[in-house]
Protein backbone atom coordinates (compact mmCIF):
# COMPACT_ATOMS: atom_id res chain seq x y z
CA UNK A 1 0.00 0.00 0.00
CA UNK A 2 1.33 3.03 -0.69
CA UNK A 3 2.18 5.56 2.15
CA UNK A 4 -0.71 8.80 2.45
CA UNK A 5 0.16 11.84 3.84
CA UNK A 6 -1.72 14.57 5.93
CA UNK A 7 0.00 17.86 6.63
CA UNK A 8 -1.88 20.05 9.16
CA UNK A 9 -1.51 23.60 8.96
CA UNK A 10 -2.42 26.88 11.03
CA UNK A 11 -3.83 30.04 10.29
CA UNK A 12 -4.95 33.51 11.86
CA UNK A 13 -3.04 33.16 15.22
CA UNK A 14 -0.71 30.43 16.98
CA UNK A 15 -1.66 27.79 20.15
CA UNK A 16 -5.46 27.15 18.16
CA UNK A 17 -4.38 23.75 18.85
CA UNK A 18 -2.95 21.79 15.94
CA UNK A 19 -1.57 19.16 17.79
CA UNK A 20 -4.84 18.20 19.79
CA UNK A 21 -6.29 18.16 16.00
CA UNK A 22 -3.18 15.98 14.72
CA UNK A 23 -3.58 13.51 17.70
CA UNK A 24 -7.31 13.30 17.53
CA UNK A 25 -7.58 12.85 13.82
CA UNK A 26 -4.60 10.00 14.29
CA UNK A 27 -6.48 8.50 17.02
CA UNK A 28 -10.10 8.39 15.11
CA UNK A 29 -7.71 6.81 11.67
CA UNK A 30 -5.77 4.14 14.07
CA UNK A 31 -9.22 3.33 15.80
CA UNK A 32 -10.41 2.56 12.44
CA UNK A 33 -7.26 0.04 11.85
CA UNK A 34 -4.66 1.80 9.93
CA UNK A 35 -1.16 2.15 11.16
CA UNK A 36 -0.48 5.84 11.73
CA UNK A 37 1.58 8.25 13.13
CA UNK A 38 2.32 11.96 14.02
CA UNK A 39 5.11 14.13 12.90
CA UNK A 40 5.57 17.87 14.19
CA UNK A 41 7.81 20.09 12.47
CA UNK A 42 8.58 23.14 14.42
CA UNK A 43 10.08 26.45 12.57
CA UNK A 44 12.22 27.46 15.81
CA UNK A 45 16.42 27.67 15.01
CA UNK A 46 16.88 25.45 18.37
CA UNK A 47 18.07 22.08 17.20
CA UNK A 48 15.81 20.72 19.96
CA UNK A 49 13.37 22.04 22.69
CA UNK A 50 16.14 20.68 25.46
CA UNK A 51 17.78 23.86 26.46
CA UNK A 52 14.47 26.47 25.85
CA UNK A 53 12.39 27.86 29.16
CA UNK A 54 9.60 26.26 29.92
CA UNK A 55 7.97 29.66 30.27
CA UNK A 56 8.53 30.04 26.35
CA UNK A 57 7.80 26.66 25.19
CA UNK A 58 5.95 24.46 27.90
CA UNK A 59 6.93 21.25 28.73
CA UNK A 60 10.07 19.37 26.94
CA UNK A 61 8.61 16.16 26.09
CA UNK A 62 11.65 13.32 25.60
CA UNK A 63 11.03 10.13 23.82
CA UNK A 64 12.30 6.09 24.48
CA UNK A 65 15.01 6.98 22.41
CA UNK A 66 16.30 9.92 24.13
CA UNK A 67 15.25 12.86 21.81
CA UNK A 68 14.04 15.98 24.23
CA UNK A 69 10.89 17.01 21.54
CA UNK A 70 8.17 19.24 21.68
CA UNK A 71 5.15 19.16 23.79
CA UNK A 72 2.73 17.95 20.92
CA UNK A 73 4.18 14.56 20.92
CA UNK A 74 2.93 13.65 24.79
CA UNK A 75 -0.06 14.70 22.91
CA UNK A 76 0.25 12.13 20.35
CA UNK A 77 1.48 9.28 22.65
CA UNK A 78 -1.47 9.88 25.19
CA UNK A 79 -3.84 9.43 22.37
CA UNK A 80 -2.55 7.04 20.06
CA UNK A 81 -1.14 4.85 23.04
CA UNK A 82 1.80 4.01 20.95
CA UNK A 83 5.41 5.70 21.83
CA UNK A 84 7.63 8.35 18.80
CA UNK A 85 10.78 8.55 18.65
CA UNK A 86 13.17 11.38 17.35
CA UNK A 87 12.22 11.26 13.50
CA UNK A 88 8.83 12.67 15.18
CA UNK A 89 10.16 15.60 15.29
CA UNK A 90 12.30 17.86 13.26
CA UNK A 91 13.05 21.56 14.25
CA UNK A 92 14.20 24.12 11.95
CA UNK A 93 17.71 24.44 13.76
CA UNK A 94 18.15 20.65 12.81
CA UNK A 95 16.98 21.10 9.54
CA UNK A 96 19.72 23.96 8.32
CA UNK A 97 22.51 21.97 10.55
CA UNK A 98 21.88 19.33 8.63
CA UNK A 99 22.32 21.14 5.54
CA UNK A 100 25.35 23.10 6.38
CA UNK A 101 27.07 20.16 7.44
CA UNK A 102 26.58 18.75 4.36
CA UNK A 103 28.09 21.48 2.92
CA UNK A 104 31.39 21.52 5.29
CA UNK A 105 31.52 17.97 3.83
CA UNK A 106 31.38 18.41 -0.14
CA UNK A 107 28.09 16.91 -0.44
CA UNK A 108 26.57 19.74 -2.73
CA UNK A 109 30.07 19.18 -5.22
CA UNK A 110 30.63 22.88 -5.01
CA UNK A 111 26.39 23.36 -5.89
CA UNK A 112 25.18 26.70 -4.16
CA UNK A 113 23.56 26.27 -1.50
CA UNK A 114 19.87 27.55 -1.16
CA UNK A 115 16.73 27.09 0.68
CA UNK A 116 15.14 25.40 -2.95
CA UNK A 117 16.28 22.83 -2.81
CA UNK A 118 18.63 22.00 -0.71
CA UNK A 119 16.71 22.86 2.90
CA UNK A 120 13.52 22.12 1.29
CA UNK A 121 14.52 18.57 0.17
CA UNK A 122 16.36 18.17 3.53
CA UNK A 123 12.62 18.94 5.11
CA UNK A 124 11.04 16.39 2.31
CA UNK A 125 13.54 13.76 3.34
CA UNK A 126 12.46 14.15 7.28
CA UNK A 127 8.69 13.89 6.14
CA UNK A 128 9.52 10.69 3.91
CA UNK A 129 12.41 9.37 6.43
CA UNK A 130 9.15 7.98 8.44
CA UNK A 131 7.52 6.02 5.85
CA UNK A 132 10.99 4.57 4.76
CA UNK A 133 11.74 2.28 7.74
CA UNK A 134 8.19 1.40 9.17
CA UNK A 135 5.32 0.00 7.50
CA UNK A 136 2.68 2.66 8.44
CA UNK A 137 -0.46 3.55 6.12
CA UNK A 138 -0.70 7.06 7.37
CA UNK A 139 2.02 10.04 8.31
CA UNK A 140 0.43 13.05 9.83
CA UNK A 141 2.59 16.35 9.28
CA UNK A 142 1.55 19.26 11.74
CA UNK A 143 3.32 22.57 10.19
CA UNK A 144 4.47 24.74 13.67
CA UNK A 145 3.66 27.74 13.13
CA UNK A 146 1.30 30.15 11.55
CA UNK A 147 1.16 30.37 7.25
CA UNK A 148 2.44 33.91 6.64
CA UNK A 149 5.34 33.48 9.10
CA UNK A 150 8.83 34.45 7.59
CA UNK A 151 10.03 30.93 9.15
CA UNK A 152 6.97 28.97 8.06
CA UNK A 153 7.38 29.46 4.24
CA UNK A 154 10.02 26.52 3.66
CA UNK A 155 7.44 24.05 5.27
CA UNK A 156 4.91 25.51 3.43
CA UNK A 157 7.04 25.04 -0.13
CA UNK A 158 8.05 21.55 0.98
CA UNK A 159 4.77 20.80 0.99
CA UNK A 160 3.40 22.43 -1.86
CA UNK A 161 6.25 20.53 -3.91
CA UNK A 162 5.25 17.10 -2.10
CA UNK A 163 1.56 17.35 -3.38
CA UNK A 164 2.96 17.58 -6.14
CA UNK A 165 5.02 14.68 -5.71
CA UNK A 166 2.58 12.33 -4.34
CA UNK A 167 -0.33 12.90 -6.41
CA UNK A 168 -3.90 14.04 -5.13
CA UNK A 169 -5.31 10.44 -3.59
CA UNK A 170 -1.89 10.52 -1.66
CA UNK A 171 -1.83 13.39 0.37
CA UNK A 172 -4.46 16.30 1.94
CA UNK A 173 -3.79 19.42 3.74
CA UNK A 174 -6.32 20.54 6.82
CA UNK A 175 -6.07 23.73 7.95
CA UNK A 176 -6.54 25.26 10.93
CA UNK A 177 -7.97 28.78 11.58
CA UNK A 178 -10.05 30.91 14.37
CA UNK A 179 -13.58 32.19 13.31
CA UNK A 180 -13.55 35.35 16.07
CA UNK A 181 -16.99 35.98 17.56
CA UNK A 182 -17.71 39.49 17.97
CA UNK A 183 -20.09 39.65 21.48
CA UNK A 184 -20.84 43.37 20.38
CA UNK A 185 -22.93 42.13 17.53
CA UNK A 186 -23.34 38.54 17.90
CA UNK A 187 -21.37 37.70 15.19
CA UNK A 188 -19.08 34.68 13.93
CA UNK A 189 -16.31 36.68 11.67
CA UNK A 190 -14.92 34.33 8.50
CA UNK A 191 -12.80 37.01 6.92
CA UNK A 192 -9.70 36.16 8.78
CA UNK A 193 -10.11 32.36 7.80
CA UNK A 194 -10.43 33.51 4.00
CA UNK A 195 -7.29 35.84 4.27
CA UNK A 196 -5.19 32.78 5.75
CA UNK A 197 -6.76 30.19 2.97
CA UNK A 198 -5.81 33.19 -0.16
CA UNK A 199 -2.62 33.18 1.63
CA UNK A 200 -1.96 29.47 1.72
CA UNK A 201 -3.34 29.40 -2.02
CA UNK A 202 -0.49 32.48 -2.98
CA UNK A 203 2.04 29.79 -1.74
CA UNK A 204 0.50 27.42 -4.05
CA UNK A 205 -1.55 25.17 -1.86
CA UNK A 206 -5.00 24.66 -1.65
CA UNK A 207 -6.25 23.31 1.92
CA UNK A 208 -8.66 20.48 1.48
CA UNK A 209 -10.78 20.37 4.79
CA UNK A 210 -11.10 23.41 6.90
CA UNK A 211 -11.40 23.10 10.71
CA UNK A 212 -12.54 25.97 12.14
CA UNK A 213 -11.54 26.91 16.00
CA UNK A 214 -14.36 28.89 17.48
CA UNK A 215 -16.77 29.66 20.57
CA UNK A 216 -19.76 29.45 19.14
CA UNK A 217 -21.53 26.74 16.73
CA UNK A 218 -21.18 27.03 13.16
CA UNK A 219 -24.49 27.50 11.02
CA UNK A 220 -25.47 26.17 7.65
CA UNK A 221 -24.96 29.50 6.16
CA UNK A 222 -21.44 30.51 7.57
CA UNK A 223 -20.19 27.08 6.42
CA UNK A 224 -21.85 27.82 2.97
CA UNK A 225 -19.67 31.23 3.35
CA UNK A 226 -16.73 29.37 4.03
CA UNK A 227 -17.07 26.67 1.29
CA UNK A 228 -17.70 29.62 -1.46
CA UNK A 229 -14.62 31.66 -0.87
CA UNK A 230 -12.21 29.14 0.73
CA UNK A 231 -12.88 26.53 -2.37
CA UNK A 232 -13.58 23.03 -0.30
CA UNK A 233 -17.05 21.80 0.26
CA UNK A 234 -19.51 22.47 2.66
CA UNK A 235 -19.14 19.26 4.50
CA UNK A 236 -15.18 19.75 4.18
CA UNK A 237 -15.84 22.89 6.52
CA UNK A 238 -15.12 20.82 10.50
CA UNK A 239 -16.06 23.24 13.61
CA UNK A 240 -13.51 22.73 16.58
CA UNK A 241 -15.72 24.40 19.50
CA UNK A 242 -13.67 25.42 22.80
CA UNK A 243 -14.06 22.68 25.20
CA UNK A 244 -12.98 22.11 28.48
CA UNK A 245 -11.76 18.60 27.82
CA UNK A 246 -9.73 18.23 25.56
CA UNK A 247 -10.31 14.27 25.18
CA UNK A 248 -13.84 15.31 23.75
CA UNK A 249 -12.08 16.70 20.78
CA UNK A 250 -12.44 13.31 18.54
CA UNK A 251 -15.93 12.44 19.43
CA UNK A 252 -17.00 15.89 18.09
CA UNK A 253 -14.96 15.86 15.05
CA UNK A 254 -16.26 12.25 14.35
CA UNK A 255 -19.85 13.16 14.82
CA UNK A 256 -19.34 15.77 11.99
CA UNK A 257 -17.45 12.79 9.66
CA UNK A 258 -13.79 14.35 9.67
CA UNK A 259 -12.01 11.26 9.56
CA UNK A 260 -14.65 9.86 6.79
CA UNK A 261 -14.00 12.83 4.79
CA UNK A 262 -10.10 12.45 5.21
CA UNK A 263 -10.28 8.64 3.67
CA UNK A 264 -12.50 9.22 1.17
CA UNK A 265 -10.02 12.20 -0.30
CA UNK A 266 -7.05 9.54 0.24
CA UNK A 267 -9.66 7.33 -1.40
CA UNK A 268 -9.33 4.63 1.27
CA UNK A 269 -11.83 2.50 2.62
CA UNK A 270 -13.96 3.69 4.85
CA UNK A 271 -16.13 0.11 6.03
CA UNK A 272 -14.81 0.17 9.23
CA UNK A 273 -16.18 2.12 11.57
CA UNK A 274 -13.84 3.73 14.17
CA UNK A 275 -14.14 1.66 17.70
CA UNK A 276 -14.54 4.10 20.19
CA UNK A 277 -15.71 1.86 22.78
CA UNK A 278 -13.26 2.49 25.29
CA UNK A 279 -12.67 6.00 24.51
CA UNK A 280 -16.59 6.72 25.20
CA UNK A 281 -15.97 4.61 28.43
CA UNK A 282 -12.99 7.12 29.43
CA UNK A 283 -15.09 10.23 29.14
CA UNK A 284 -18.18 8.96 31.05
CA UNK A 285 -16.10 7.91 34.05
CA UNK A 286 -14.01 11.39 33.47
CA UNK A 287 -17.25 13.31 33.86
CA UNK A 288 -19.43 11.71 35.97
CA UNK A 289 -16.65 11.05 39.01
CA UNK A 290 -17.67 9.28 42.40
CA UNK A 291 -14.76 11.59 44.70
CA UNK A 292 -12.38 14.41 44.85
CA UNK A 293 -9.26 14.75 45.86
CA UNK A 294 -7.02 17.87 45.52
CA UNK A 295 -3.25 17.53 45.02
CA UNK A 296 -0.53 19.74 45.39
CA UNK A 297 1.66 20.15 42.23
CA UNK A 298 4.56 22.56 43.51
CA UNK A 299 7.10 23.99 40.94
CA UNK A 300 8.72 27.17 39.66
CA UNK A 301 6.45 27.05 36.15
CA UNK A 302 3.10 26.85 37.42
CA UNK A 303 2.11 30.04 35.78
CA UNK A 304 2.30 27.89 32.73
CA UNK A 305 0.15 25.09 33.22
CA UNK A 306 1.98 23.55 30.26
CA UNK A 307 5.47 23.43 31.66
CA UNK A 308 3.65 20.06 33.33
CA UNK A 309 1.51 19.20 30.89
CA UNK A 310 2.15 15.58 30.81
CA UNK A 311 2.31 15.40 35.24
CA UNK A 312 -1.18 16.71 34.78
CA UNK A 313 -2.34 14.64 32.07
CA UNK A 314 -1.29 11.92 33.89
CA UNK A 315 -3.26 12.88 36.91
CA UNK A 316 -6.19 12.91 34.66
CA UNK A 317 -5.89 9.94 33.04
CA UNK A 318 -5.29 8.15 36.43
CA UNK A 319 -8.32 9.85 38.10
CA UNK A 320 -10.15 9.25 36.07
CA UNK A 321 -9.77 5.70 36.21
CA UNK A 322 -10.45 5.50 39.54
CA UNK A 323 -13.44 7.48 39.17
CA UNK A 324 -11.85 10.51 40.66
CA UNK A 325 -12.00 14.00 39.81
CA UNK A 326 -8.34 14.99 40.47
CA UNK A 327 -8.28 19.12 41.93
CA UNK A 328 -4.60 20.28 41.64
CA UNK A 329 -3.89 23.03 43.22
CA UNK A 330 -0.92 25.05 41.58
CA UNK A 331 1.87 26.05 44.27
CA UNK A 332 4.79 28.78 43.27
CA UNK A 333 7.56 27.02 45.17
CA UNK A 334 9.26 30.16 45.96
CA UNK A 335 6.57 31.61 47.88
CA UNK A 336 6.30 29.04 50.21
CA UNK A 337 7.53 30.24 53.67
CA UNK A 338 7.25 28.44 57.34
CA UNK A 339 4.98 31.04 58.28
CA UNK A 340 2.80 30.13 55.76
CA UNK A 341 3.14 26.56 54.54
CA UNK A 342 -0.05 25.73 56.48
CA UNK A 343 -2.42 27.76 54.37
CA UNK A 344 -0.72 26.48 50.91
CA UNK A 345 -1.42 23.02 52.46
CA UNK A 346 -4.58 22.60 53.79
CA UNK A 347 -7.24 20.59 53.42
CA UNK A 348 -4.49 18.94 50.78
CA UNK A 349 -5.07 14.77 49.85
CA UNK A 350 -1.55 14.45 48.22
CA UNK A 351 1.83 16.50 47.60
CA UNK A 352 3.69 16.00 44.31
CA UNK A 353 7.19 17.92 43.81
CA UNK A 354 7.52 18.67 40.08
CA UNK A 355 11.00 18.38 38.07
CA UNK A 356 12.81 21.26 36.91
CA UNK A 357 16.17 22.88 36.81
CA UNK A 358 18.11 25.77 38.85
CA UNK A 359 18.10 27.38 42.34
CA UNK A 360 14.78 28.98 42.05
CA UNK A 361 12.22 27.65 44.43
CA UNK A 362 14.75 25.18 45.99
CA UNK A 363 14.05 26.21 49.70
CA UNK A 364 10.34 26.19 49.17
CA UNK A 365 9.93 22.78 47.95
CA UNK A 366 12.05 21.08 50.75
CA UNK A 367 10.14 22.64 53.09
CA UNK A 368 6.82 21.42 51.21
CA UNK A 369 8.34 17.87 51.57
CA UNK A 370 9.46 18.02 54.48
CA UNK A 371 5.82 19.19 55.33
CA UNK A 372 4.98 15.91 53.55
CA UNK A 373 7.05 13.43 55.52
CA UNK A 374 6.03 14.58 58.70
CA UNK A 375 2.26 15.23 58.50
CA UNK A 376 2.51 12.01 56.76
CA UNK A 377 0.98 13.42 53.54
CA UNK A 378 1.14 10.95 50.51
CA UNK A 379 4.13 12.34 48.71
CA UNK A 380 5.53 12.05 44.97
CA UNK A 381 8.45 13.62 43.36
CA UNK A 382 9.78 13.41 40.54
CA UNK A 383 13.21 13.06 39.09
CA UNK A 384 14.49 16.98 41.15
CA UNK A 385 11.63 16.16 43.58
CA UNK A 386 13.02 13.18 44.42
CA UNK A 387 16.39 14.91 44.73
CA UNK A 388 14.65 16.99 47.17
CA UNK A 389 13.46 14.64 49.49
CA UNK A 390 17.02 13.13 49.40
CA UNK A 391 18.34 17.13 50.47
CA UNK A 392 15.89 17.27 52.77
CA UNK A 393 16.31 14.07 54.42
CA UNK A 394 19.74 14.75 54.81
CA UNK A 395 19.10 18.28 56.81
CA UNK A 396 16.28 17.14 58.79
CA UNK A 397 16.91 13.59 59.77
CA UNK A 398 20.31 13.16 59.22
CA UNK A 399 21.07 16.37 60.92
CA UNK A 400 23.94 17.45 57.89
CA UNK A 401 22.31 21.18 57.91
CA UNK A 402 24.50 22.34 54.99
CA UNK A 403 23.64 19.37 52.91
CA UNK A 404 23.01 20.35 49.39
CA UNK A 405 23.00 19.74 45.28
CA UNK A 406 26.10 20.26 43.13
CA UNK A 407 23.48 21.56 41.00
CA UNK A 408 22.43 24.61 43.30
CA UNK A 409 26.46 24.98 45.06
CA UNK A 410 29.12 23.21 42.88
CA UNK A 411 31.02 24.03 46.23
CA UNK A 412 29.07 21.98 49.15
CA UNK A 413 31.07 20.18 51.36
CA UNK A 414 28.26 17.69 51.80
CA UNK A 415 26.59 16.84 47.82
CA UNK A 416 24.30 14.67 48.98
CA UNK A 417 22.93 15.05 44.85
CA UNK A 418 26.03 15.12 42.62
CA UNK A 419 27.18 15.38 39.28
CA UNK A 420 27.21 12.13 36.99
CA UNK A 421 30.75 11.33 36.66
CA UNK A 422 29.76 11.02 32.97
CA UNK A 423 28.49 14.57 32.79
CA UNK A 424 31.69 15.87 34.78
CA UNK A 425 33.57 16.95 31.24
CA UNK A 426 30.48 17.94 29.55
CA UNK A 427 30.24 21.66 28.14
CA UNK A 428 28.07 21.58 25.71
CA UNK A 429 24.42 21.37 27.41
CA UNK A 430 21.99 20.66 24.55
CA UNK A 431 20.75 17.13 24.23
CA UNK A 432 23.77 15.88 26.85
CA UNK A 433 21.81 14.99 29.69
CA UNK A 434 20.75 11.71 30.67
CA UNK A 435 17.57 10.87 28.25
CA UNK A 436 15.04 8.15 27.39
CA UNK A 437 14.77 5.00 28.18
CA UNK A 438 16.59 3.53 31.21
CA UNK A 439 16.21 0.16 33.45
CA UNK A 440 15.73 0.01 36.45
CA UNK A 441 15.82 -2.97 38.93
CA UNK A 442 13.34 -2.67 41.87
CA UNK A 443 13.94 -4.59 45.40
CA UNK A 444 11.14 -6.83 46.08
CA UNK A 445 9.01 -6.20 49.12
CA UNK A 446 9.19 -2.43 48.08
CA UNK A 447 5.48 -0.25 48.07
CA UNK A 448 6.90 0.13 44.21
CA UNK A 449 7.67 -3.57 43.87
CA UNK A 450 3.83 -4.09 44.38
CA UNK A 451 2.92 -0.41 42.45
CA UNK A 452 4.38 -2.21 39.36
CA UNK A 453 2.65 -5.76 39.75
CA UNK A 454 5.70 -7.58 41.38
CA UNK A 455 8.48 -6.79 38.19
CA UNK A 456 11.78 -6.94 38.78
CA UNK A 457 13.21 -4.93 36.29
CA UNK A 458 11.38 -1.95 34.63
CA UNK A 459 12.00 0.81 32.34
CA UNK A 460 11.44 4.40 32.72
CA UNK A 461 12.43 7.46 30.71
CA UNK A 462 14.79 9.92 32.05
CA UNK A 463 15.73 13.55 31.82
CA UNK A 464 18.17 14.70 34.29
CA UNK A 465 22.01 15.45 34.72
CA UNK A 466 21.95 15.09 38.37
CA UNK A 467 21.99 12.22 40.91
CA UNK A 468 22.15 10.73 43.87
CA UNK A 469 25.80 10.47 45.98
CA UNK A 470 25.76 6.79 46.76
CA UNK A 471 28.39 7.91 49.19
CA UNK A 472 25.62 8.52 51.46
CA UNK A 473 23.75 5.56 50.25
CA UNK A 474 24.01 3.12 54.18
CA UNK A 475 23.63 6.53 56.10
CA UNK A 476 20.47 7.19 54.45
CA UNK A 477 19.02 3.25 54.39
CA UNK A 478 19.80 2.96 58.44
CA UNK A 479 17.78 6.09 59.31
CA UNK A 480 14.45 4.76 57.48
CA UNK A 481 14.98 5.88 53.52
CA UNK A 482 15.37 2.72 51.65
CA UNK A 483 16.90 2.50 48.19
CA UNK A 484 13.89 0.07 46.09
CA UNK A 485 15.27 1.11 42.69
CA UNK A 486 18.95 0.94 41.32
CA UNK A 487 19.81 1.27 37.82
CA UNK A 488 21.56 -2.53 37.05
CA UNK A 489 24.27 -1.16 34.98
CA UNK A 490 25.41 1.83 36.33
CA UNK A 491 24.64 1.53 40.04
CA UNK A 492 22.64 4.97 39.98
CA UNK A 493 19.85 5.60 42.64
CA UNK A 494 16.57 5.38 40.12
CA UNK A 495 13.88 5.66 43.45
CA UNK A 496 13.42 5.82 47.31
CA UNK A 497 10.87 5.22 49.77
CA UNK A 498 10.32 6.02 53.20
CA UNK A 499 9.37 3.59 55.98
CA UNK A 500 6.58 4.36 58.35
CA UNK A 501 4.98 6.97 55.66
CA UNK A 502 1.59 6.23 54.37
CA UNK A 503 3.38 6.95 50.64
CA UNK A 504 6.63 8.54 50.21
CA UNK A 505 8.20 7.94 47.06
CA UNK A 506 10.77 10.03 44.92
CA UNK A 507 11.78 8.70 41.16
CA UNK A 508 14.45 9.49 39.56
CA UNK A 509 12.70 9.23 36.20
CA UNK A 510 9.53 10.60 34.56
CA UNK A 511 6.59 8.42 34.92
CA UNK A 512 4.39 10.81 33.61
CA UNK A 513 6.07 10.44 30.18
CA UNK A 514 4.12 7.15 29.38
CA UNK A 515 0.83 7.44 30.85
CA UNK A 516 -1.67 7.22 28.52
CA UNK A 517 -5.62 7.34 28.12
CA UNK A 518 -5.49 3.66 27.47
CA UNK A 519 -3.03 2.94 30.00
CA UNK A 520 -2.62 5.10 32.62
CA UNK A 521 0.80 4.96 34.43
CA UNK A 522 0.73 2.70 37.57
CA UNK A 523 2.65 5.01 39.86
CA UNK A 524 -0.12 7.98 39.35
CA UNK A 525 -2.77 5.23 39.64
CA UNK A 526 -1.51 4.73 43.27
CA UNK A 527 -0.54 7.47 44.17
CA UNK A 528 -4.32 9.25 43.78
CA UNK A 529 -5.64 5.70 45.00
CA UNK A 530 -4.09 6.62 48.26
CA UNK A 531 -4.45 10.39 48.03
CA UNK A 532 -8.22 9.53 48.40
CA UNK A 533 -7.78 6.98 50.96
CA UNK A 534 -6.15 9.51 52.80
CA UNK A 535 -8.58 12.06 52.37
CA UNK A 536 -11.28 9.69 53.40
CA UNK A 537 -9.48 9.35 56.68
CA UNK A 538 -8.21 12.29 57.32
CA UNK A 539 -11.18 14.68 56.62
CA UNK A 540 -13.98 12.53 57.11
CA UNK A 541 -13.06 10.37 60.47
Amino acid sequence: MVIKYIFVTGGVTSSLGKGIISASLGMLLKSRGYKITIQKLDPYFNVDPGTLNPYEHGECFVTQDGAETDLDLGHYERFLDQPTTKDNNVTSGLIYKTVIDNERKGYYLGKTVQVIPHITNEIKRRIKMLGSSNNYDIIITEIGGTVGDIECLPYIESVRQLKWELGELNSLVIHLTLLPYISVTGEIKTKPTQHSVRNLMENGIQADILVCRTEKHISKNIRNKLALFCNVKPEHVIESINTKVIYDIPYLLHLQNFDKSVLDHLNLSTFTSPNLHKWKIFLKKYKNPKYEIKIALVGKYVSLHDSYKSITEALIHAGTENEIYVNIKWIYSEKIKENNIEEYFNEISGILIAPGFGIRGIEGKILATKYAREKKIPFLGICLGMQIAIIEFARNVLEIRNAESNETNPYTSYPVISLMKKQKNITKKGGTMRLGNWKCSLIKGSKIFSIYGGKKEIIERHRHRYEFNNEYLENFSNAGMKTVGINPDTGLVEAIELDNHIFFLGVQFHPEYKSTVSNPHPLFNYFVQISKNYKSFVYHR
